[in-house]
């Protein structure tokens, strides 16, 4: 596609003119500007624009999606009409996170600490709830549990219990090394500092109150001045500070100590500094304000908790949009590491699914197919407990189900809180989220599981209509991905199967967390989500356009023409090529099935970026008529991933 000066020049102007831009890169696939002052962004300008596919704004920057291939172009154009200089993606990103309070700064470095431990949360939360089926009383029989009327079973819910409990017995050291490694220490003193918090010659976090109680708290007596020897287990504060300490002290030795010293030198006192502080300083003030909030938090709900439940349940949505949500993790492991569970989790699952059932409503309410499939797939993608795909690519764009969405959170939030639903882990939301919740408050949890499914379903159903009947909008065709060309259809169909490039579960785009690629603004496709480091040619064809620095990404182009693009993993572009591999060079000829790139799997992850792999059919390719998804298990490379069905004017086989 060729582009038009004053295309790109509309673009400066729609994004407040060149003199509104502080930094400016590109990815394979936008425009990535950070922004004076975004409120001067027209998004109708923008929006109108044939060479922009999609608009939004992340993390302080405003992302403008062209398409693969066709950005370079706008980009090199941009920067020649505007005589700015090029930026690199860390330029824009600093550069964007100044916009960014303290607040924002300090919710961002939480959802960057926690985000990478997600998974073991999520595992030990729902270990916990299968053996919460087997030890808890009443589901199976009146007044016993299955263990019970069963011994057989009983050690095999130990084992269960075991391997669950695990990540949240130790989870100071999973803390640790995430926290380490986001304030830029060595991810290895991160673990060993989180285990000496909850080392056995402590006494339990969980036994302090009674201890306190009969006054056998231990102390240790350095030379007169006596310190609680008490363990951290369930604490979130006293890891954090402490990992914050410990990366500034190594950070400051690794300056000042000769490299020949560094590996006798800089850990041993790194660790002996950052050991004493904890448990003399940091530990003992951190577990005071841990305390004090949880207690705060706790006293605010029992006094009113119809109020907390309404204000908690309707409004948690807003929190994911600001990022917010993150933070609360840390609340939840508090809770329960105090209290014996959290009241919040239970909200939080529910609000999952009501935004599911907007989304989900909105599939019979929207006529144009591409609407009603993302609609389906993202309702589905909230009701497993992964409500982005839903609130940003459906329910917010048109505001009425993400408004009802949260009317029914927050009527189901007042019945949770009034009759004190807890659940016992946290990790698993949506409707699996029942696992987390303990077993004697299941009869109301389902209860309010019915109010999330129907009050916005419903209401979201009946006023989509309404607005529908009073536009009078007339019905769009069934496949919105059949082109017409010169006024007539095609009806005969050339078919190119396109292989999986990379082994694993194959998910709908709507699954991808990237509004760019879930929304399809770049074009039709479908995503990967890898069991392999491999990226393998899908079909026999040419390689044009390698991301040279980023290594992440590369579009192929078959002999019929059509182009699609193999983007591993979400925001990998920041790594720098780092854990990438290329094995292929533009302009190269490649069979099907030939390797094209490796990536080191546990690096991006360890990063904190997903490493689920978009497949992308660009969108203005002429020949393609539609485009085929087939999700399934990639166990082999002859798994067919799309079929791509041509124009038949297209004058090509395969």
């Amino acid at each position: 596609m060729a582009i038009e000066r004053s295309q790109v020049e509309d673009i400066i102007k729609a994004v407040g003119g060149k003199d509104n831009i502080e930094a400016s890169t590109h990815c394979v696939t936008r425009l990535r500007f950070a922004l004076y002052d975004d409120k001067l962004v027209d998004k109708d300008a923008l929006e109108q624009n044939d060479l922009v596919k999609g608009q939004f704004s992340s993390q302080g920057q405003y992302q403008v999606v062209i398409g693969p291939g066709l950005v370079d172009k706008v980009y090199n154009e941009m920067i020649s009409i505007t005589g700015g200089s090029r930026a690199s993606k860390d330029d824009v990103k600093n550069a964007a996170s100044k916009k960014q309070n303290p607040i924002q700064r300090a919710i961002k470095t939480l959802a960057d600490i926690f985000i990478p431990i997600l998974p073991a949360i999520v595992t030990a939360g729902l270990l916990l709830g299968i053996n919460n089926i087997l030890t808890g009383k009443g589901i199976f029989f009146e007044g016993m549990a299955l263990v019970q009327v069963y011994p057989q079973w009983t050690d095999f819910a130990a084992i269960i219990n075991t391997i669950a409990s695990t990540a949240f017995a130790f989870l100071p050291a999973l803390i640790g090394w995430s926290a380490v490694v986001r304030f830029g220490g060595s991810p290895l003193l991160g673990i060993v500092l989180g285990l000496i918090l909850v080392h056995p010659d402590l006494l339990s976090a969980y036994g302090y109150a009674d201890a306190v109680t009969k006054g056998t708290v231990p102390v240790w007596n350095l030379f007169g001045w006596e310190v609680n020897k008490i363990g951290y287990q369930g604490q979130v504060l006293p890891v954090l500070v402490s990992a914050y300490v410990l990366a500034q002290i190594e950070k400051f030795l690794n300056k000042k100590i000769a490299d020949s010293f560094k590996l006798l030198l800089v850990a041993p006192i790194t660790l002996l500094i950052t050991g004493f502080l904890a448990f003399t300083v940091i530990g003992p003030v951190t577990f005071m304000i841990g305390n004090a909030i949880t207690s705060g938090l706790v006293y605010v709900f029992d006094w009113a908790p119809a109020v907390g439940g309404l204000i908690y349940g309707g409004l948690y949505s807003l929190l994911v949009i600001t990022g917010m949500h993150h933070t609360f993790l840390a609340v939840d492991v508090q809770l329960i590491g105090t209290q014996g569970g959290t009241f919040l989790w239970p909200m939080l699952a529910l609000s999952n699914i009501a935004q599911g059932a907007g989304a989900l409503a909105m599939m019979l309410v929207l006529k144009e197919q591409k609407g009603k499939g993302l609609a389906l797939t993202s309702s589905v993608s909230a009701f497993l407990g992964v409500t982005e795909p839903a609130i940003f690519g459906v329910n917010i764009r048109y505001k009425y189900p993400f408004v009802f969405g949260m009317i029914g959170s927050g009527i189901a939030g007042i019945l949770l809180t009034v009759n004190h639903v807890m659940a016992s882990s946290i990790g698993v939301g949506g409707i699996p989220g029942f696992l987390s919740i303990f077993p004697n408050n299941w009869g109301v949890f389902f209860i309010g599981m019915a109010i999330v499914l129907i009050v916005p379903f419903t209401l979201t159903f009946m006023y989509g209509k309404l607005l529908n009947k009073r536009r009078q909008t007339p019905a769009t065709p069934a496949n919105d991905s059949v082109r017409k060309d010169s006024g007539r259809r095609y009806s005969a169909l050339d078919v190119l199967e396109v292989k999986t490039p990379v082994l694993g579960h194959v998910v709908p785009l709507e699954q991808v967390p990237d509004p760019a690629f879930a929304e399809r603004q770049m074009g039709h496709g479908i995503a990967v989500e890898p069991k392999a480091g491999k990226i393998l040619a899908p079909f026999s064809g040419k390689v044009i356009h390698i991301m040279m620095k980023s290594k992440h990404a590369l579009i192929l182009e078959h002999p019929t023409g059509v182009q699609i693009l193999v983007h591993v993993g979400i925001n990998t572009v920041s790594l720098k090529g780092e854990g990438f591999t290329i094995h292929v060079e533009t302009d190269q000829t490649v069979k099907q099935g030939q390797l094209l790139m490796e990536f080191d799997r546990d690096l991006i992850q360890k990063s904190g970026y997903p490493i689920i792999t978009p497949v992308i059919v660009p969108d203005g390719q002429s020949m393609i008529k539609s485009v085929e998804e087939l999700p399934g298990e990639a166990d082999d490379l002859q798994y067919t991933l799309m079929r791509i069905h041509l124009n038949s004017s297209s004058g090509h086989r395969n």
